[in-house]
């Protein structure tokens, strides 16, 4: 009798495709009504057609990894095209402490965190950056209320820009110390050759890209196409430097963020990324989920697990207590900008894969499998206890008295 991988592999190719199509377009309802983000039903998807379990889909796809790599450079992509610069412009100063802030707390936890659990420095920078980043899933709860004017919104909105910026430069930092050894020039050239490569992004780049906007007139299909193109360079241009896709693909969409707003060609780039590209990210993601390994790490690596988590809700909400100590804040508000900071999804999934896939010459990952579980169950506590969060003091905010 077949078992049911030997099953599945029976089934012609585009059968396959197709389950896994139905799969994908069901998980979104099914994470909505478990109150949890859809990049936790994407990954569902991938544990459950994955190798370790249905094997509808095969782990080492040369069509799957290219549209999961894709999708990983659009993901930061659309990261870098939400971030609100004039948010950050309106409130640069409040914005950079408290970036500072809620970057320098959850780092220095992460670090202490690795460590204590026997990684390297290395591997515990990684970490630390892991934790630093945050992703603003729950900003849609605050714009339905009609909050987005609010200091304590406007002043978390721009942080995230800082908090991404710094964690994607200590990536690159670890990347490049992990593979080839810590170097101080090496290190220094690469900061130089980082801040060059975002000067040269965020400034330069919107120059041809307005004229070649201007030139293709309504032409949206071409439009399209560039904006493709465009991230794909950005990202060939980072590798090239050593650093990473994502850091490319995260200033080519701040570069152009402004000048693209409301155009179709966007919407199109966002949808077909949002429905293809992204799902089969965090799909291909799943892949990598053994549920037998991820349960011994929840038995066995419980205290890392607690660790990881307890450290990130705390730093995030200390340094939340302590910038809006600082700007005379109502309690409301700091929990509002504790919550809006907590949820760890986009960049530090994609970090933690990135982190995952580097080998070292003696053939060390940077980040383990226990890890990179580790960070899967940040990913979904948090995106699950942040929103709750967020509703929370945005009810307390609506019902307060006015005055």
């Amino acid at each position: 009798m077949l078992g049911i991988p030997e099953l599945a592999e029976s089934i012609p190719s585009l059968g396959r495709f197709a389950l896994l199509l139905m799969m994908v377009a069901i998980a979104p309802f099914l994470a909505r009504r478990a109150r949890v983000p859809d990049c936790v039903g994407y990954i569902m998807v991938g544990v459950i057609a994955g190798p370790h379990l249905l094997g509808i889909a095969p782990h080492h796809a040369q069509v799957a990894d290219f549209f999961a790599n894709l999708g990983k450079l659009l993901l930061m992509f659309f990261v870098g095209l939400e971030i609100d610069m004039r948010q950050f412009n309106q409130h640069r100063n409040r914005a950079a402490g408290f970036g500072l802030l809620t970057f320098a707390l959850p780092m220095a936890a992460g670090t202490a965190v690795g460590i204590v659990f026997g990684y390297s420095m290395v591997s515990a920078l990684l970490i630390g950056s892991l934790l630093a980043s945050h992703t603003l899933i729950a900003f849609p709860i605050v714009s339905a209320a009609g909050l987005t004017n609010r200091p304590s919104v406007t002043v978390t909105a721009g942080a995230t820009v800082l908090t991404d910026m710094l964690s994607l430069l200590v990536l690159a930092a670890c990347l490049s110390a992990h593979r080839s050894g810590f170097d101080p020039a090496a290190l220094a050239r690469q900061v130089a050759e980082l801040v060059a490569f975002a000067a040269l992004m965020v400034f330069v780049l919107p120059i041809p890209a307005r004229a070649i906007e201007r030139r293709l007139g309504s032409n949206e299909e071409a439009r399209f196409i560039v904006l493709l193109m465009v991230v794909c360079i950005a990202a060939t241009l980072a590798e090239a430097i050593d650093l990473e896709g994502i850091i490319g693909a995260f200033l080519a969409g701040l570069a152009v963020n402004r000048a693209t707003v409301g155009t179709e060609a966007r919407h199109r780039l966002e949808f077909v990324g949002r429905a293809l590209f992204i799902p089969a990210f965090f799909v291909v993601t799943g892949y990598l989920v053994d549920l037998v390994v991820l349960g011994r790490t929840l038995v066995q690596g419980l205290p890392m697990v607690v660790a990881v988590v307890g450290g990130l809700v705390a730093s995030k909400w200390a340094a939340a207590e302590i910038a809006g100590r600082a700007w005379r804040m109502g309690g409301d508000d700091r929990l509002l900008m504790a919550s809006l900071t907590m949820p760890q999804v986009a960049a530090t999934l994609a970090a933690a894969l990135v982190g995952y896939d580097a080998v070292n010459a003696a053939g060390e990952r940077l980040l383990d499998q226990a890890m990179l579980n580790t960070v899967l169950v940040l990913v979904v506590a948090t995106s699950v206890l942040g929103p709750i969060l967020t509703e929370r003091a945005v009810r307390r905010i609506k019902d307060a008295p006015a005055g």
